[in-house]
């Protein structure tokens, strides 16, 4: 895959709409499901998206292939959307219950029940009240399904930060979800979110 993007970036810095419209349908899906997880707004992860490309197509030449395409795209998405909140949005995220309803898969599979559905709306909840550090790299490193030393290129840290950060993400969400694991024969999973896979 990284090789294809790669050859579709070198394409598209001449000027090729074909491998452009490529690269674009190809990582769209993610990164407007990342924005929209950030920002929680289906009209501003849009208008997020939009610009992110629009700054990945006016800096395509600036893209050295020192890191994956998709590591320096985040970076960009991620770059954006901070940009975003420091103009103004930013701040607390209420989101009404069809959000939820958005984020959770309606299809996560046979073992799936409506107690699991609670359970991952509690999870997106309490992850929406971390510290933006700790929400980022969970964004980044749970829901996106990036590598941890992706994810420390995304948010310019050090990997041990994220490790560590990561760590204590965990610390805070056992705090906050409690899970009921006695009841009898009731499988205890998390349905993914739209668009991701396990």
């Amino acid at each position: 895959m990284e090789k294809r993007m790669k050859s579709l970036c070198r394409r598209a810095k001449r000027g090729d709409r074909e491998a452009a419209c490529e690269m674009l349908n190809t990582y769209y899906q993610d990164i407007f499901a990342y924005l929209r997880r950030l920002c929680g707004s289906r009209q501003d992860a849009e208008d997020l998206a939009q610009q992110t490309f629009l700054k990945v197509w006016s800096s395509l030449d600036g893209f050295t292939g020192h890191s994956k395409f998709s590591t320096w795209l985040y970076r960009i998405a991620h770059n954006t959307y901070i940009d975003w909140q420091r103009r103004g949005p930013g701040g607390a995220r209420n989101y009404p219950d069809p959000w939820w309803d958005e984020c959770i898969d309606t299809n996560p599979g046979p073992f799936a029940s409506a107690a699991d559905r609670q359970l991952a709306q509690r999870l997106y909840e309490a992850v929406d009240q971390l510290y933006d550090d700790q929400r980022h790299i969970v964004h980044l490193h749970y829901y996106q399904q990036l590598s941890i030393r992706q994810t420390a290129k995304v948010l310019n840290v050090a990997t041990s930060t994220v490790k560590y950060r990561l760590r204590e993400v965990l610390k805070t969400l056992r705090t906050k979800i409690v899970v009921e694991e006695n009841e009898p024969g009731v499988a205890r999973t998390i349905p993914v979110a739209k668009g991701e896979t396990t």
